[in-house]
């Protein structure tokens, strides 16, 4: 893994946060932030041990309210757990793994959480391990199906053409194909965006897009895809474009039922924004948000749009630029909306700790609440990938550090 990519899981593995400063402020479109009720509980500590470690993890919901992500480590052998928490009055909620990486052909140090599937399965990925080749004396990472019954490896990637180091989640289309993005590897090295579907009883990988590095981007995003009711794939690219500092992208099927992916917008590393790491997410106007890590205002990142113009056009606007003290600074994770506020988390900043925040952006205004800073006692530390809702609007979301243990927290905030 490189870019990008490195330094987050080096944040995730030693508890440091790095942020850029000394940028120009003059002419930024910066509304300041303000400050917000906290209302988080830690609904469950990881020890490190057999329930697992470091919750680098989105989470995600079945109909019953239960709760599903992933660890990096811990577990039987060390090398991460799916794991999944049962609702009660009052936490600590249940925890119960339901499988343990063995660190070799199944998988190694899963990221980013795992998708339900058409048939209820969790699908996922891990960067590491796998059958395919290896990297760094490892495996390359897997594509892997969680069953009732047993976990079924989708594709091992060979660090070949096909990448390798897969660090996030996938997506799924109504017929059930995967889809996901690789930091790494490709034709050119500079990662992809791949494909993997069912024909019978086996399993196959394409890749539907290999980065270069140049004004397409280059090193695949570990944010989601995010995928329209046209069946086009959206998403970001860390580096790469015409000034080198990220890209926003659009991926469509052409009438030979090939990709063909655009360039939506390329940041400049300046006041727009460098280094877009989590994914995007869409207004019902088809207007793109999403986060960098680098730039804005004061260099420590930004929120921003992509409002939709004609002739497939967008126009990109800074919500907010994150000053790097109590508002929080990086954030590396995608964005949830509803009712026109957009709520995400920053890996660093905030209290004193520097540990993140939660926070919520205004999408019209760009007014910023933070709604909660990490690092105060037992609530966790380093949310790296972001917030989910539930049914009644509480917000859920993981931490890799802190907790009772040190060893990451799931909690649950309501707005």
């Amino acid at each position: 893994m490189r870019g990008l990519a490195v330094i987050v899981l080096a944040m995730m593995l030693s508890g440091c946060a790095y942020g850029l400063s000394g940028y120009d402020p003059a002419h930024a479109v910066v509304a300041r932030s303000r400050s917000a009720t906290s209302s988080e509980q830690v609904l469950y500590s990881f020890t490190g041990g057999g329930d697992g470690g470091n919750a680098a993890t989105g989470l995600a919901f079945d109909g019953n309210g239960n709760l599903y992500g992933t660890t990096v480590i811990g577990g039987t052998s060390q090398c991460g757990t799916i794991f999944k928490l049962t609702p009660q009055a009052s936490p600590p909620w249940p925890e119960s793994v339901l499988h343990n990486f063995g660190c070799y052909a199944d998988g190694k140090n899963p990221h980013g959480g795992v998708s339900f599937d058409r048939h209820g399965n969790l699908d996922g990925t891990t960067v590491a391990g796998g059958s395919g080749g290896s990297c760094s004396s490892d495996g390359c990472g897997i594509v892997f199906q969680l069953t009732p019954q047993t976990e079924n490896v989708l594709h091992n990637f060979s660090a070949g053409s096909d990448g390798f180091g897969p660090g996030g989640g996938v997506v799924f289309d109504p017929s059930g194909n995967l889809y996901g993005m690789t930091p790494d590897g490709g034709a050119h090295s500079q990662g992809t965006i791949y494909e993997v579907w069912r024909a019978g009883h086996q399993w196959h990988e394409k890749v539907i897009h290999a980065f270069t590095g140049g004004t397409d981007g280059g090193i695949g995003s570990l944010g989601l895809l995010l995928r329209d009711a046209a069946g086009n794939l959206y998403g970001v690219a860390e580096i790469g474009g015409a000034h080198g500092d990220g890209t926003v992208f659009k991926l469509r099927v052409t009438s030979r039922k090939r990709w063909k992916l655009t360039t939506l917008y390329a940041f400049t590393g300046s006041l727009d924004g460098d280094s877009p790491y989590g994914g995007l997410v869409a207004d019902a106007a088809g207007d793109l948000y999403g986060t960098t890590y680098y730039g804005g205002a004061d260099g420590q990142g930004t929120v921003f749009e992509l409002a939709a113009r004609t002739h497939g056009r967008y126009r990109e606007r800074v919500l907010y630029s994150f000053q790097g003290g109590s508002d929080g600074s990086s954030p590396t994770a995608t964005l949830v909306f509803q009712n026109g506020e957009l709520y995400g988390t920053t890996s660093a900043g905030g209290g004193s700790c520097g540990c993140g925040t939660i926070f919520k952006v205004n999408a019209t205004s760009g007014s910023e609440s933070v709604l909660h800073a990490f690092g105060s006692g037992s609530d966790g530390a380093y949310p790296y990938y972001g917030l989910t809702f539930d049914a009644k609007g509480n917000l859920y979301g993981a931490t890799v550090a802190g907790g009772a243990f040190g060893q990451g927290t799931v909690y649950e905030f309501t707005p």
